[in-house]
């Protein structure tokens, strides 16, 4: 299961662990994701997503529909 929001395309990021000598160590940043879903009522249907937790913060504002729309026109997300 790929960790990675299907609105925004948050995935996960390459950092460090730093121990108080200073020691590294590589570690992965993980994208808050949540799987939820949505009603969509022009086409009378139900999806579940995948979304990070800023994505849903935006989906509250603007709307599942306007969000889809702005997705699909950037490229990130392709509706059939």
């Amino acid at each position: 299961m790929a960790k990675i929001c299907d609105i925004t395309g948050k995935r996960p990021q390459v950092g460090n662990n730093v121990s108080h000598a200073n020691n590294k160590t590589k570690r992965r940043f993980y994208p808050n994701l949540h799987k939820k879903s949505f009603y969509i009522p022009e086409e009378d249907a139900w999806i579940t997503l995948k979304v990070s937790s800023s994505a849903l913060r935006t989906i509250n504002k603007k709307g599942i529909s306007a969000v889809l729309k702005d997705a699909q026109k950037k490229g990130d997300i392709v509706i059939k």
